[in-house]
């Protein structure tokens, strides 16, 4: 089968491959899918460079999030039909492939009205911000939500979902243009970083009143700055470090206005606990009824996939970029 190889993890174009290599087979509790589409998420390109805090060893198949139809089945595996469609996380990678080992627990039955595209753009960055909103930190009407890379593909979950909750959404972007995208998603207020200093912009638009929540993928200083807009008992949620780690006086910023801290990683959340559940059946719902989009901005060819991964590293994508295995 052809897959996509991180030989070794150095960053570099030369050292990411299109090969062929042998099918997997599953393990007992593991089903095999034939891999329809698959997502690109920051974690491949951290992945790629050897810098993802979850260590993967190499060479590695890339990918972490695929939408496919079921080919194997291991014994163990209970309630899982050859030629179901599901969606599916991979915490040990391999979604860049033709066919991929999953642990069945990892799977979701994808209704016949959700498409594999969107089925392989949802999983792991819808339900990153589902569960940032809604399982490690509550969110409800009348918040003021501050949300940091509000235009990637996360930050536009959030930004529907926070919505949805009631929320007032604010967002601050890296990138000049990203600002269009998240205010069509529904945000109210977006703050280009590079332009303008985002404390200063927030209280603007506030009258000076603190935010209730922090939604933080960048820690170092862009984190640091935005103690200064949070409300004493504040809730901070992190789910990255784009810009480096949180900086070592964490521990004061939080005491100061005796607020909580969260770091999610969406691989922690126990898959078979009501919270994954009543996560993945809302994110299904939204998605089928049209509450909720699928913020998807381009779809590549596996003989393409460095020019997919170069344009999620600029930093000029507003949304999901997906890879078509079929």
């Amino acid at each position: 089968m052809r897959a996509i190889i991180f030989e070794q993890p150095d960053d570099s174009r030369e050292t990411m491959f299109l090969r062929d290599v042998s099918e997997p087979e599953p393990a007992a509790d593991e089903v095999i899918v034939d891999v329809s589409h698959a997502g690109l998420n920051f974690a491949d390109l951290m992945m790629r460079a050897g810098v993802y805090p979850h260590p993967k060893g190499y060479p590695l198949i890339a990918g972490i999030e695929l939408a496919g139809t079921v080919a194997k089945v291991g014994s163990a595996v209970e309630n899982v039909a050859i030629g179901m469609r599901v969606a599916a996380f991979s915490e040990n990678a391999g979604a860049f492939a033709e066919y991929c080992a999953v642990p069945a627990e990892r799977l979701l039955p994808l209704p016949d009205d959700v498409s594999f595209e969107t089925g392989a753009a949802f999983f792991v960055q819808g339900l990153t911000a589902w569960h940032l909103l809604h399982t490690v930190s509550s969110t409800q009407a009348g918040d003021v939500v501050l949300i940091h890379a509000i235009g990637g593909g996360v930050g536009l979950y959030l930004t529907q979902i926070a919505k949805l909750a009631g929320a007032t959404v604010i967002g601050t972007a890296g990138t000049a243009g990203k600002e269009k995208r998240a205010l069509e998603f529904g945000a109210d207020h977006v703050i280009n970083r590079a332009e303008q200093s985002f404390e200063d912009a927030v209280l603007a638009f506030t009258a000076g009143k603190p935010v209730d929540k922090i939604v933080d993928s960048t820690g170092a200083s862009i984190l640091d700055r935005s103690f200064a807009l949070i409300r004493p008992l504040g809730h901070v949620v992190s789910y990255g470090e784009a810009e480096g780690k949180p900086y070592a006086n964490l521990w004061e910023r939080l005491v100061r206005g005796s607020l909580t801290f969260t770091r999610l990683h969406v691989g922690h959340i126990d898959c078979q606990s009501d919270a994954w559940n009543k996560g993945a059946e809302a994110m299904l719902n939204h998605l089928r009824d049209g509450t909720i989009k699928a913020p998807i901005e381009g779809v590549f060819s596996m003989n393409d996939a460095n020019a997919m991964f170069d344009r999620l590293a600029s930093r000029q994508v507003a949304g999901k970029l997906l890879l078509s295995i079929t």
